[in-house]
């Protein structure tokens, strides 16, 4: 597939899921301003939720370049949905340096990448310890890291909920953070900080 033809059908999935959520349940999204409309950045969110990548990248003007587990590339047919959305494999709870090499690769092309630096889906709906390789790969790539809150999803589908209930969810993005200078540990306080606190 030509690359218009992987952001016609990009667009089209996000469509969709707006569409579909709008049957669904509500949401807000805050802070665009801060998402810069070009040049490259990482965007780091929290993870509640299954909802959480597709609420994401359907409400959000801009191309996003999302980290997934790579089990949900096992199959033919997953991998290549996965590959219309912009997503890109990543091995869980092991260093994967195909995957880091990925991200510096779209960065250098001034790409937006979406990552999720707890690793894995709340199991409570609260902030989970940050993956230390995730930071570290934040402070290697030294573009803007943007900080996405996402609040509402784990009630619409925590991870024990077989199907999505629905409900009101916003998404917040704050401003850039500038880590380059900051140790591992500074980064990851300033990272949990920003993450965090639930949206007000």
């Amino acid at each position: 597939m030509t690359s218009i033809g992987q952001t016609v059908a990009y667009r089209t999935l996000c469509w969709v899921t707006r569409m579909l959520w709008k049957w669904t349940g509500t949401i807000e999204v805050r802070g665009l301003e801060h998402l810069p409309t070009a040049g490259p950045c990482i965007v780091v969110a929290n993870h509640e939720s299954y909802l959480d990548p597709l609420l994401l990248q359907a409400f959000t003007p801009r191309v996003m370049h999302a980290m997934a587990k790579s089990t949900q590339f096992a199959s033919r047919g997953m991998a290549w949905l996965m590959s219309l959305v912009y997503s890109f494999p990543v091995r869980r709870y092991q260093p994967d340096p195909i995957a880091v090499r990925t991200v510096l690769r779209l960065v250098a092309a001034g790409r937006a990448v979406m990552i999720y630096p707890e690793g894995e889906r709340s199991w409570d709906g609260r902030l989970q310890p940050l993956r230390r390789g995730t930071v570290r790969l934040l402070l290697k790539a030294g573009v803007p890291v943007i900080p996405c809150r996402i609040d509402g999803t784990y009630d619409a589908w925590p991870r024990w909920g077989k199907l999505a209930r629905g409900g009101h969810v916003t998404i917040t993005y704050k401003p850039a953070l500038r880590l380059t200078e900051l140790s591992l540990a500074e980064a990851t306080r300033v990272v949990e900080s920003a993450l965090g606190a639930p949206s007000v």
